[in-house]
């Protein structure tokens, strides 16, 4: 990971049940995420869900499915 890189943090169960509801979507609808991305922390799984916190000019927090 650089310094340019965005956070990722894989997410836990009541996290992803509480965005999903937030935001009022279903888990297939979320983009996807290669499983050998470098960016994943270390054990994400397919089917995790991955926060992605983003600094600066595009401060928002995005989502991504493992697949």
């Amino acid at each position: 990971m650089h310094v340019l890189q965005p956070k990722h943090t894989k997410m836990n169960s009541d996290a992803i049940d509480k965005m999903l509801t937030k935001l009022n979507i279903s888990l297939a609808q979320l983009p996807k995420i290669s499983k050998k991305d470098a960016a994943l922390p270390e054990g994400c799984e397919t089917g995790d869900v991955v926060e992605i916190a983003r600094t600066g000019e595009f401060a928002e927090t995005y989502y991504r499915v493992v697949i």
